[in-house]
């Protein structure tokens, strides 16, 4: 049986669909991302299916029960918000302990649970601390320790760790993934940020105009985007307009070039997109082996260990990441280039 199910959800805002015909299943211990850009929906979703919105359409099925009518306590679904919502007038284990009171467990109980949960997050010795003096990372801690503290059937997370900067959030990442699957929660993690729902999420469903577009593993989405929109949210770049020719080929800026056996054509003559995956991409100021590309490089863009090469080809631009050092191409180089066909996508 299938643990969670979201069934054809509608629901509007502003009298414009937000969420349309929206259906996804989630297994026992699975952990899956809603990804998508701002006003996308998916902390919508996430609230409908703890029961703190209700949606016009569709219901919410947890292990074969309807929850259209089971109250928002009653669910056994936690929701970590944003922002963490702890009690700044209590302890860091007055906190944790709120939900296990909740549940009338005896002291003891709670008291066990507390220090376990504690140690979990790696936060032995602050039970006694006021929440208002710890750093934001040790009150992200904190609010995951108080969310999986009552052993929810299902776990909500909201932009983890969204109100972290960027050093502190990387840095918790891995950790937060760790915990997630050392505890085996089923989770749902909602998140704008694609680096997040790689790391912590078994598969991916990215939200775009009202519906999930493409639901997959992160390996599955990263290499076969399903639209160009995926493509590009997903920061690839190289999309050309192209054209089906025969023999299972596609003519475009490159030229014409053979597809993968395992990417789907339309019938010769169909005017598409074509995606160039960046990492099946070769540059060389020498003549290239076989059929190539000659291009001109415009624009490096330094990103640490790596260099974004940019690259005129006619009317068309490809961007090539290549290793900061070591790489001695300059602005205004010809240089020749050619395509592994594994790395070509068609839309």
């Amino acid at each position: 049986m299938t643990f969670l199910a979201i069934e054809s959800v509608f629901k509007t805002y502003e009298n414009k669909p937000l969420l349309q015909d929206v259906s996804l299943e989630i297994e026992r211990g699975e952990i899956v991302s809603f990804l998508g850009p701002s006003g996308s929906g998916k902390t919508t979703l996430l609230r409908i299916v703890a029961g703190l919105e209700k949606p016009e359409a569709g219901r919410i099925v947890l292990e074969g029960r309807d929850l259209s009518h089971v109250p928002v306590h009653r669910r056994g679904i936690v929701l970590m918000f944003q922002d963490y919502a702890l009690f700044p007038h209590r302890t860091v284990e007055q906190n944790i302990a709120f939900g296990l009171r909740m549940q009338h467990q005896s002291r003891s109980e709670i008291k066990a649970r507390t220090e376990a949960m504690l140690a979990l997050v790696g936060l032995e010795g602050f039970g006694p601390r006021n929440v208002v003096e710890l750093s934001g990372g040790e009150r992200q801690r904190v609010a995951l320790a108080r969310s999986l503290a009552p052993e929810p059937r299902l776990l909500l997370l909201d932009e983890p760790l969204g109100s972290l900067d960027r050093r502190l959030r990387e840095w918790l990442l891995d950790e937060l993934a760790a915990i997630l699957r050392c505890v085996g929660v089923t989770a749902i993690v909602v998140t704008h940020d694609q680096a997040e729902a790689f790391a912590l999420a078994d598969r991916v469903a990215l939200l775009h105009e009202a519906r999930f577009v493409q639901v997959g593993t992160p390996l599955e989405v990263w290499e076969n985007p399903a639209t160009p929109w995926v493509a590009r949210f997903l920061g690839y770049t190289n999309l050309l307009p192209a054209c089906v020719t025969t023999d299972h080929r596609v003519t475009s800026a490159l030229g014409t070039l053979a597809m993968p056996c395992n990417v789907s054509l339309p019938d010769a003559g169909t005017q598409g997109t074509l995606l160039v995956l960046p990492w099946g991409i070769r540059i060389s100021d020498g003549d290239p082996p076989g059929s190539g590309f000659t291009a001109r490089v415009t624009q490096q863009v330094f990103q640490g260990r790596t260099t974004m090469v940019r690259l005129q080809i006619g009317e068309a631009t490809l961007s090539v990441p290549l290793p900061t050092y070591g790489s001695a191409f300059r602005e205004g180089d010809v240089v020749h280039g050619w395509l592994s066909p594994d790395a070509l996508r068609w839309f």
